[in-house]
């Protein structure tokens, strides 16, 4: 993805290093009570790997980085405002990680959760 070369050798930034400083940050959003598969085949092969970037995916093409994420919000939040809260906590942290611009964030809202009463 991202590439460096210094007077050393090279630094190579895999998307999937992205994707794992995305989830971080998503979980860490209020409102936010998890990530949720892409779809179907992802949520299997999750199931099986345990992939640290589930529901984050994560595209460079040269210039832009675009990152989709799939989140469950709990019940009773304002879903624009934590919507929002992902995309802008996200862009800052994986700003600040590479000292890349990060060009689109699509937050995919897949369910709710209704937390229970104690």
């Amino acid at each position: 993805m991202g590439e460096e070369t210094t007077s050393l050798g090279g630094i190579h930034i895999s998307p999937n290093a992205v994707a794992a400083i995305v989830y971080h940050a998503t979980l860490r959003s209020y409102g936010v009570v998890g990530l949720a598969p892409k779809n179907l085949v992802e949520g299997l092969s999750q199931t099986i790997t345990h992939e640290p970037a589930r529901g984050v995916s994560v595209r460079y093409d040269g210039e832009n980085i675009d990152i989709d994420i799939y989140i469950v919000v709990e019940y009773g939040t304002r879903i624009t405002s934590v919507a929002d809260s992902v995309a802008e906590t996200v862009k800052f942290q994986v700003e600040k990680a590479l000292g890349m611009f990060v060009h689109e964030i699509n937050v995919h809202i897949a369910g709710l959760r209704v937390s229970e009463n104690d």
